[in-house]
């Protein structure tokens, strides 16, 4: 990602979108989330540009084309997401919703077409976690935290996940003596 570059967040208010909506700002890119009406004030107040209520607008049929679509919900068809992409614009559906056969159709797709497929598979290392602990505590990127569950209600925590909703991270604190 380069400064000055348009990139999209499709389920921006989600746990990996807040933070890619942040850390895109911080990178100087012009962001666009996309979400549900009750989490629009939530993608505007991290940082986003733009914000888009996938209840009333499909932003696949809109006018503005970008250089980066983080794709956190595999809601759209791969022709849809590449109308919206610029040539030589990069598609990066992440694994956690899409599915690995999601994600290989992405990176298959690339090769026959200009825009790119890459899959956006979590692989942590030392020097992303250190840079990510820097933008936090610098107070650059905060975390978003829909809920916190005890460890004894973690059952709970993951229905609750599992209804699609999350605004932000679910925490499950692990204390002593539990």
């Amino acid at each position: 990602m380069q400064p000055g570059q348009k990139v999209l967040i499709n389920g921006a208010s989600g746990g990996v979108g807040t933070f890619a909506v942040q850390i895109a700002k911080v990178l100087g890119a012009e962001v666009t989330g996309v979400c549900s009406t009750g989490n629009v004030d939530t993608v505007r107040s991290i940082g986003a540009d733009h914000v888009i209520d996938y209840t009333k607008e499909d932003f696949t049929q809109g006018e503005p084309r970008y250089d980066l679509i983080l794709d956190n919900v595999a809601s759209h068809s791969f022709a849809e997401y590449r109308r919206v992409l610029k040539p030589g614009g990069t598609l990066m559906p992440s694994s956690g919703h899409a599915g690995m056969g999601y994600i290989f159709k992405a990176f298959l797709l690339s090769l026959f077409v200009r825009q790119q497929g890459r899959p956006f598979v979590s692989t942590p290392n030392q020097d992303d976690l250190s840079a990510l602990k820097e933008l936090v505590e610098a107070g650059r990127v905060t975390p978003v935290i829909d809920r916190t569950y005890p460890v004894r209600e973690t059952a709970e925590a993951f229905r609750y996940l599992d209804q699609g909703h999350a605004q932000g991270k679910v925490i499950i604190v692990v204390a002593n003596g539990e």
